[in-house]
């Protein structure tokens, strides 16, 4: 790799607050919080909104879509009148 270039690439802590769920990993993100980890050490944290301890679609409280009674309400919607004999 040539020297100067690329990003700092260090320990992060990503934090989902909603559903308390955080996870250490390695980044080039930053970030001016911190937060003290298991090991004892201080990492930056980043807080995200969402992530696969709150997301439906990972956590099972996914909706089901009702997309046969959607394409036949868009059908009956538009659907072309033939004209009268």
């Amino acid at each position: 790799m040539k020297p100067g270039i690329h990003p700092d690439y260090h320990p992060v802590v990503y934090r989902d607050r909603s559903a308390d769920f955080a996870f250490l990993t390695r980044s080039t993100a930053t970030s001016d919080k911190t937060i003290e980890w298991t090991d004892g050490n201080t990492y930056p944290v980043i807080d995200v909104d969402i992530s696969a301890a709150s997301h439906p679609f990972w956590t099972g409280r996914q909706r089901l879509l009702d997309t046969a009674g959607r394409v036949e309400k868009f059908r009956a919607k538009y659907a072309r009148r033939r004209p009268a004999d």
